[in-house]
């Protein structure tokens, strides 16, 4: 198919962020847990508190990149009877709630996308109102299929880059981004860590003389310090895991808002 210029809202959202003085904020959460309408309810309390991007993953059966946190979150998710369908109806929810420029986007391995069609995947992922999607198992040699279905309906995709990419893959990798490149700080599953590695200052810069126009820095970014350090070079900031931990026990409207916040602050430059 004849590939078309789109203008990417996640893209727009990092810039307005950036052009403000500050590095993008980006949370993830799995829809579903600890239930539909709590999910909805956390999600739309992070935009409010401030996060300029939201991440909603698609819970899935075997989340290999997962770590212990995430992994309990989306195994109670499915447990509890969520189906994809949940994920669009959570799109068009928080959408519909959220203000113009927050871009919605979806994380989600790619068996549950090929199970349902990639074409019609995309299809309700337009429809919905989402922005585009994260695929954090998917590499570029195996991604014409999506490719050509973003293209057909203007979604944003965000593959993975890793310390351990070669030149010539962060250049393939890169040149197949729309909205942002997301550089994973460390080898390894999500989830908490003392600190973080220099490898990602280190991937980010090579990711940008590769090409990317937006680094968003992702995996172990749990703590306002850490958030600071990743803001310094990066254009954009992911954090899931210590937003997942503060859903436990259903306290969503206090700890996570106050997480948020308290995230916002730190990414200023």
């Amino acid at each position: 198919m004849t590939k078309t210029q789109v203008i990417s809202p996640t893209a727009r959202a990092i810039d307005r962020a950036n052009s403000q003085g500050r590095a993008a904020l980006i949370a993830y959460l799995p829809v579903g847990y600890p239930s539909l309408a709590s999910s909805i309810e956390a999600a739309c309390g992070l935009i409010e508190s401030g996060v300029n991007i939201l991440e909603l993953g698609l819970p899935y059966s075997d989340p290999v990149m997962d770590g212990p946190v995430i992994e309990r979150a989306v195994t109670a998710a499915l447990a509890a009877g969520f189906k994809v369908g949940h994920l669009f109806e959570a799109i068009e929810t928080i959408g519909a709630m959220a203000p113009p420029g927050v871009p919605l986007l979806v994380m989600s391995y790619y068996n549950p996308i090929l199970r349902r069609g990639v074409r019609r995947f995309a299809l309700e992922l337009a429809h919905a109102g989402a922005a585009g999607l994260v695929t954090p198992d998917l590499i570029v040699d195996e991604a014409d299929p999506w490719i050509d279905e973003s293209d057909r309906y203007g979604l944003d995709r965000v593959f993975l880059v890793a310390p351990s990419s070669s030149d010539q893959r962060l250049m393939r990798t890169v040149a197949a981004c729309r909205g942002f490149t997301y550089a994973a700080s460390t080898m390894g599953v999500t989830g908490r860590r003392q600190s973080l590695s220099k490898a990602a200052a280190v991937l980010a810069g090579r990711a940008r003389q590769a090409g990317a126009k937006r680094v968003c820095v992702g995996l172990g970014v749990s703590t306002p310090e850490q958030a600071a350090q990743v803001a310094s070079f990066a254009d954009g900031v992911i954090v899931g895991s210590a937003f997942v931990a503060r859903l436990n026990g259903g306290e969503q409207s206090g700890a996570i808002d106050e997480l948020a916040r308290d995230l916002v602050q730190a990414v200023q430059r």
